[in-house]
């Protein structure tokens, strides 16, 4: 799949959303899984585990694109990736994990790149997160986010503070906190 076709896949998917039920494995005629969504105002990105074409033994990477809505269309921005963990579609307990949430990736791209200056550039911001099997959804802000079977949520903002992330129980008890603009800390043990 090229970079027009990903494209083309990401706007159908924040027009139509995630696929019901999710593909959960790549393959020779799958090389490209949608993971996540997250659209906060007028700011968007998607997030896909992705195969290179023909390359069966390479490890699959996770890439994200940003988008910014304008006149009523979505830009796309920017996109950036990484390596996916071992194993990326199967979900892991908070003790497998450390802690009910682990940040692994993060990007950034400006939205009025056609700034005459270069001071006051505005940003779209994005974190990749792996979310523990114990939590059901994830509190950013006021948005609640529901977590994918897999595990992998991403969190976009366009505000110049980056948002703490609550992993919510199912009964909605507050499993843990993540402030995105700190590095994380080590998980407080159980007991």
């Amino acid at each position: 799949m090229n970079d027009h076709e990903v494209y083309e896949e990401c706007l159908r998917l924040l027009r139509d959303g995630l696929p019901a039920p999710a593909p959960d494995a790549l393959g020779a005629a799958r090389e490209f899984l949608p993971l996540c969504i997250d659209k906060d105002g007028d700011v968007a990105v998607v997030t896909f585990l992705r195969q290179w074409d023909g390359a069966s033994g390479a490890a699959p990477f996770i890439e994200g694109w940003t988008f910014h809505r304008r006149d009523g269309e979505w830009m796309e921005l920017g996109g950036a990736g990484g390596a996916a963990p071992e194993e990326p579609l199967t979900r892991r307990s908070s003790g497998e994990m450390g802690r009910y949430l682990q940040k692994y990736g993060s990007g950034r791209t400006v939205r009025n790149a056609n700034r005459l200056l270069p001071w006051g550039a505005k940003w779209v911001n994005e974190a990749r997160l792996r979310v523990s099997a114990e939590v059901a959804r994830l509190r950013v802000g006021k948005r609640l986010l529901e977590v994918p079977v897999h595990g992998h949520v991403v969190v976009v903002w366009s505000a110049r503070r980056a948002p703490v992330v609550e992993a919510l129980a199912s009964d909605g008890a507050i499993l843990d906190a993540l402030d995105l603009d700190r590095p994380p800390v080590a998980a407080r043990p159980q007991g």
